[in-house]
C-alpha cells in the first residue's frame, strides 16, 4: 500500500507565527519552590531571592559567602579579609537557628532487611552453623548463592541486628546444651 502523499516532506518554518505568546505563561516569574518549611514560612514574596536569603542569614552564592582568601600581597604583609567587608544584617535569625537545630538531631536508622532474608539466614545458621559450603548445597538455597554470597548475607544480618543475632546464637547454644 503506498504512503499518504506529503507525509515524508519536512516541516517548513513559519516566520509569521508568534512563538512568544505560546511561552508567555512559562516565562512568568514565579516564587521558587522551597522544600524547607522554615524558609517557606519566612519568605517574603515582595522581595527578590537574594534579599530574602540575606534577611535569613543564608547565602545565595557560596562563592561570595565564603571567599577564598587571597595570598599575602607582596611586600606589604597584609591579608585581605572578605568577612569584614561584607557584614550584613540578619533580620530573621530564627530560620538559621531552627535549621541548625534540625541538623543536630540524630538521624533515625531506617535500614531494615526483608523478613525472607532474615528467615533464610536464621535457617542456614540453625542447620549448618558456620559451614558455608554445606549452606550452598542446601535445598532451601533457591537462588543458588555461592558460599561467599551466603557469608556476606549473614554478615549483613549481623551488622543490622547485632543484639538479635547474639540472642539467636545464645538460644542455639542453649538448645545444644539441652540436647546433650
Amino acid at each position: 500500500m503506498p504512503k499518504a502523499k506529503g507525509k515524508n516532506r519536512r516541516q517548513k518554518y513559519s516566520y509569521n507565527l508568534n512563538r512568544k505568546r505560546l511561552f508567555r505563561s512559562a516565562r512568568r516569574r514565579a516564587a521558587p519552590r522551597i522544600a524547607c518549611s522554615h524558609i517557606r514560612h519566612a519568605w517574603d514574596p515582595t522581595k527578590s531571592v537574594a534579599q530574602n536569603l540575606a534577611d535569613m542569614g543564608l547565602a545565595g552564592d557560596p562563592n561570595k559567602a565564603v571567599p577564598i582568601p587571597k595570598k599575602k600581597l607582596l611586600g606589604t604583609g597584609v591579608e585581605s579579609d572578605g568577612q569584614e567587608q561584607g557584614k550584613k544584617i540578619v533580620r530573621k535569625p530564627y530560620v538559621v537557628n531552627e535549621m541548625e537545630y534540625e541538623a543536630s538531631l540524630p538521624e533515625k536508622k531506617s535500614n531494615t532487611l526483608s523478613r525472607d532474608l532474615i528467615d533464610y539466614v536464621r535457617y542456614m545458621i540453625q542447620n549448618h552453623g558456620e559451614n558455608y559450603k554445606e549452606m550452598a548445597r542446601d535445598e532451601k538455597n533457591y537462588y543458588q548463592d555461592t558460599p561467599k554470597q551466603i557469608k556476606r548475607k549473614i554478615n549483613v544480618y549481623k551488622n543490622f541486628y547485632p543484639e538479635e543475632y547474639k540472642d539467636f546464637i545464645a538460644s542455639l547454644k542453649q538448645e545444644k546444651m539441652d540436647m546433650q
